[in-house]
């Protein structure tokens, strides 16, 4: 059983601790070797002690609330925790009461103990970066029972006492020594890079868009999220009458929006490039209708959306396994490109990760080999397009290639095939042979990997925000995001 309490004032000031602290007792046992060695009740004397320390870091704390559900914003959110009276976030109180069972069950008195009762008084915040050590120590045994009573004390580097309580157990009666248990590797899986997209975004104005029939749900949801963010300024373009009868259905506000009354989605697409072409929108947003449908009107010559570049899709992946924002391209647009659309493929993509921060990006240009291959031709593409940008033909970024998947995102992958490279194990982008390869990738790994993914189109005069009813609201939004990204950095480069 565990129970807590809360300090009182007498106990507030931790004088009961400190005293304890101050107290000569016997060698103090290491409890960071891993090895489970206990002390059954006989062995126990009365002063013995056993100690850990631990730095706290923000992903404990994710993963304490993670565990015991406590989703206190003091624990979580800066901005919140910034208001409260500790200014900054704080641990919760019971990492600390984790610490000392730690302790109680793996060393002192060990494996075997049972737990009778735990008391803890919180005396001092504890902070991110804060090393705690905490300590158990003998303070009585009960031979009728075999209760030990420990006292429990957690202090800081500073040597302030942030914890501290008293806890009774039952020892164990036989001597166990064992190796280090195996725990399961635990990944906290964060949303982090993609709240670090939106947040470049705080700043700049909302996007006019339109938005091409967004008759279903998801659709006219996405727009009005995105709105609601500050991300996008839509216009609505599609059957009126329906539209608003979604809105209402779902409790979706609509009516700061513009809209622009069309009949049927090839008909809203087309409508919507003109807006785009006539300069009165800097995007365009997927709603319900059909991918080619939006793209058709995109590349349709009277509509003067087209430029010198090739269009091509681009996907924004955050890889929770990956420290750096990875761009793929293409995997929704060209399916079986050429060298020279690989060429646009590429710059495009280079564009975008300069919009989205990336000074100069590393491209890796992936094939199922990293040695050319006459027999594959996607790595004599590869040799060539890492000519081209040798001689200026694609600027902006590092080219190399070919490269297999493994030695482009894993720089030991590519050390134990003695690849040296300034791309392999940090690209931040990977073309991949066709689209059939980039759908699969992404796919794989949005729904393996737990990858957060956006998509955008480029090589038009706007960028085009392709949604699917699979993404998530925070795909939809991030999407959005780099739309916003992009406008402003086009809106610089022609100031």
């Amino acid at each position: 059983m565990l129970t807590e309490t809360r300090p009182t004032a007498a106990l507030h000031d931790g004088a009961r601790f400190q005293a304890a602290a101050a107290t000569p007792r016997p060698p103090v046992i290491d409890a960071d070797d891993g090895v489970s060695e206990n002390l059954p009740y006989d062995e126990i004397l009365v002063g013995q002690s056993a100690a850990r320390t631990r730095a706290l870091t923000m992903d404990d704390v994710r993963l304490f609330a993670t565990v015991s559900e406590n989703r206190n914003p003091v624990h979580l959110d800066p901005r919140f925790a910034a208001g409260s009276g500790h200014g900054k976030v704080i641990a919760h109180g019971m990492w600390t009461g984790a610490l000392v069972s730690g302790l109680i069950g793996s060393r002192l008195p060990g494996p075997g103990t049972v737990y009778l009762s735990q008391d803890l008084h919180f005396l001092h915040p504890i902070s991110v970066g804060d090393r705690i050590t905490a300590t158990v120590t003998v303070v009585e045994k009960r031979d009728a029972d075999r209760v030990v009573v420990l006292d429990c004390g957690c202090v800081n580097q500073d040597g302030i006492l942030v914890a501290g309580g008293i806890a009774e157990v039952v020892a164990p009666v036989a001597k166990v020594r064992t190796a280090p248990v195996d725990l399961p590797e635990v990944q906290l899986i964060g949303h982090h890079q993609h709240d670090a997209l939106l947040k470049k975004c705080e700043r700049l104005a909302p996007v006019p868009t339109a938005v091409a029939y967004p008759c279903n749900e998801p659709s006219l949801r996405a727009a009005v999220d995105a709105a609601e963010a500050g991300l996008i300024e839509p216009v609505l373009v599609g059957p009126a009458r329906q539209m608003k009868a979604i809105a209402a259905e779902h409790g979706l506000d609509i009516s700061a929006c513009r809209i622009v009354d069309v009949e049927f989605p090839k008909d809203a697409a087309e409508a919507a490039a003109r807006l785009a072409r006539d300069g009165e929108v800097q995007a365009l947003m997927k709603g319900s209708l059909h991918t080619d449908e939006l793209m058709g009107a995109v590349v349709r010559k009277d509509n003067a959306l087209r430029t010198a570049a090739r269009i091509s899709h681009v996907f924004v992946m955050h890889v929770p396994t990956y420290e750096r924002t990875l761009l793929i391209t293409d995997a929704a647009i060209n399916i079986s490109p050429t060298l020279d659309d690989k060429m646009h493929i590429v710059q495009n993509a280079i564009h975008l990760a300069q919009a989205l921060g990336v000074k100069t990006p590393k491209v890796a240009i992936l094939s199922a080999v990293e040695n050319v291959n006459p027999k594959i031709p996607s790595t004599l593409e590869a040799a060539v397009l890492c000519k081209m940008a040798d001689r200026g033909q694609i600027t902006g970024g590092v080219l190399d290639g070919p490269l297999a998947f493994d030695n482009a995102i894993s720089a030991e992958a590519a050390r134990t095939k003695g690849i040296v490279s300034p791309v392999a194990g940090q690209a931040d982008i990977l073309l991949v042979p066709d689209m059939v390869a980039g759908n699969m990738l992404a796919k794989q790994l949005s729904f393996l990997a737990n990858a957060d993914a956006a998509g955008i189109v480029l090589g038009a005069k706007v960028p085009v925000i392709l949604t699917s009813r699979a993404d998530s609201q925070r795909s939809r939004l991030a999407s959005c995001a780099i739309a916003a990204l992009l406008a402003q950095a086009r809106r610089a480069a022609a100031e």
